[in-house]
């Protein structure tokens, strides 16, 4: 039976998330196939043909998907999954897939399996739980599995390689349920904070928001990171929430992740403990950021940061 990934991607290319999460159906079967909902969609159609892995690209292009609203496309979901006898149905579990697959699992009747960092069988997974403390070993007798990826637990696709066709499916209806108002979207010259390689993250520690852009933003410039922050230092206005690290927040993974003036609160813990090598500098030497790190740094972070700057 076949295997279905709904790609996230922005009308023009996909996101690296959906490439994860190939990678995850890929341990499932060899039969896969991924659904690309939007309006102008072809280019990011194109690409997804590319992944290697991926046997058939099925492409809604309307104009009810061009906000990729969650109503429309889990409706169109529940169409495709019921006509196409797919066993399982895979989205990564970014916000997009959070709010996307809790419908369809719900149109389909049978349990999402949420948040999976590896797979044991067709019918057994497993999954963090107590703020990623525990790992539960879930087995589900559903006829359709609805599962959403955690991204940093499985490498991903490679981009080309790939030659599958591409089929267009009949749009649905414009439901009407939602309506987007407007975005408000951060950008930057750095890189996207779910996929790069190497980050700078900030806590509670740097004590404002000009301090945090004063003695990280140098660092991140040097190494060409992206910049993160605790929920501690978002709810205390330093940065905006998308700059979040942790359980509610984006779940990374990077090849070098510096932890500057964090504790290490489960919460964020939770969000990034699996980076390859962690840094920590903090000058309280109980913090429990350093039972994570690699490295640790006891010593007055508006000290040590700008002597890192300065070495580099």
């Amino acid at each position: 039976m076949p295997i279905l990934v709904i790609a996230e991607h922005d009308n023009l290319s996909l996101k690296a998330a959906t490439l994860n999460a190939v990678t995850a159906a890929a341990r499932l079967g060899t039969d896969i196939e991924v659904l690309v909902a939007g309006a102008g969609c072809s280019a990011a159609a194109e690409a997804a043909a590319q992944v290697a892995g991926v046997t058939k690209v099925k492409v809604a292009d309307a104009a009810a998907y061009a906000e990729q609203s969650a109503e429309n496309v889990a409706a169109l979901l529940v169409e495709v999954v019921k006509a196409g006898g797919y066993s399982h149905v895979l989205a990564p579990a970014t916000s997009h897939g959070k709010n996307v697959l809790p419908r369809v699992a719900a149109l389909l009747d049978v349990a999402q399996i949420s948040d999976i960092v590896a797979i044991e069988s067709a019918d057994t997974f497993v999954r963090p739980i107590y703020a990623g403390n525990a790992l539960a070993t879930v087995k589900s007798s559903d006829p359709i599995r609805v599962i959403t990826v955690r991204t940093t637990a499985f490498d991903a696709a490679a981009v080309t390689g790939g030659s599958a066709s591409i089929e267009p499916l009949a749009a649905g209806a414009e439901l009407g349920l939602s309506k987007l108002v407007g975005r408000e979207l951060t950008k930057s010259a750095r890189p996207e904070l779910g996929a790069a390689k190497i980050i700078v993250s900030g806590g509670r520690g740097l004590g404002s928001g000009d301090s945090y852009k004063a003695v990280l933003e140098p660092l991140a410039d040097k190494l060409g990171a992206a910049m993160g922050a605790s929920r501690a230092a978002v709810d205390a206005g330093y940065v905006p929430n998308d700059y979040q690290v942790g359980q509610t927040g984006k779940i990374v993974a990077p090849q070098l992740y510096l932890a500057i003036g964090i504790s290490g609160a489960i919460q964020h813990l939770a969000g990034m403990k699996d980076s390859k090598v962690i840094v920590a500098i903090n000058k309280d030497p109980e913090a429990p950021i350093f039972q994570v790190a690699d490295y640790g740094l006891v010593a007055d972070l508006f000290e040590a940061v700008p002597q890192l700057v300065s070495a580099l």
